[in-house]
């Protein structure tokens, strides 16, 4: 009979990899880093569908020119994006570095939403099924799962809908709806997410368009019941940083990066 062998001693946590944003010194080096995270990100919302035609833009602020931002070209399918086709635009919605035109009608919105949050570093807004189908409810996201307490009371409705917003005081009017947020819901008419890292931006409409999905069919097959408001209120206090929103992100550009690398270019 063979005599059990004591287990293995644990690894040193000091030893263990894990992943934390990184900080640059260089304004140079923090650009080129939100550029790769926002081409990435383009390219995991065509992975998922959240594009449809023009619609769709992620924007980042440049982190030396003052109120400029990094945004996909207009026209260019998500899935082609690469870092050397991002445009830089001006708050007035001209295009200061780049070889293509910017959707005028998504930046109107962008512009005025990082104006109001210079806490914000991305702004996301795509035209995605299930997050216009939420939005023609005209309902705030209730709280019926993990995932959707990371909103509770962390997201806004934004209950108008006046067309194609090419108006700069609609978009104050999104801006004001924000408020201090991490998301707002258009009604009629879809998601915009907000984060301190593009990553974190992109996880929180990727994390919103699920939670409206799964509230469409927990609606559509009864009643859903609700967490408790202390109960919600905690779980988004431990899941609703935009730090754990980065962390959740990482898995996503790892496959990203390393299954289409030629978006680095």
């Amino acid at each position: 009979m063979t005599a059990e062998l004591p287990a293995p001693p644990p690894v040193p946590l000091d030893r263990l990899d894990f992943s934390m944003p990184p900080v640059h010194d260089d304004p140079a080096d923090e650009r080129r880093y939100r550029k790769e995270r926002l081409a990435g990100a383009l390219r995991i919302f065509a992975s998922y569908g959240y594009e449809e035609g023009v619609s769709g833009h992620i924007t980042a602020r440049d982190p030396e020119y003052a109120d400029c931002y990094w945004v996909n070209p207009f026209g260019l399918a998500f899935a082609d994006v690469t870092v050397s086709d991002l445009l830089l635009v001006n708050g007035d919605g001209q295009v200061v570095q780049g070889r293509r035109h910017v959707n005028q009608a998504a930046f109107t919105v962008h512009a005025q939403v990082h104006k109001a949050r210079p806490d914000v570093v991305a702004v996301v807004h795509t035209h995605s099924v299930h997050g216009r189908a939420f939005s023609a409810l005209g309902e705030l996201l209730d709280p019926i799962t993990q995932e959707s307490c990371a909103f509770y009371e962390s997201h806004a409705l934004y209950d108008a809908y006046t067309g194609v917003a090419v108006d700069p005081t609609e978009g104050r009017w999104i801006a004001g709806a924000l408020g201090g947020h991490k998301a707002v819901i258009l009604r009629n008419h879809g998601l915009l997410t907000v984060g301190d890292s593009v990553d974190a931006a992109a996880w929180w409409f990727h994390t919103l368009e699920r939670s409206c999905q799964v509230q469409l069919a927990a609606m559509a097959a009864g009643k859903p019941v609700l967490i408790g408001h202390e109960e919600a209120v905690g779980t988004r206090d431990q899941i609703g940083g935009d730090l754990v929103a980065w962390i959740n992100h990482q898995a996503m550009w790892r496959r990203i990066s390393r299954a289409e690398p030629e978006l680095l270019d």
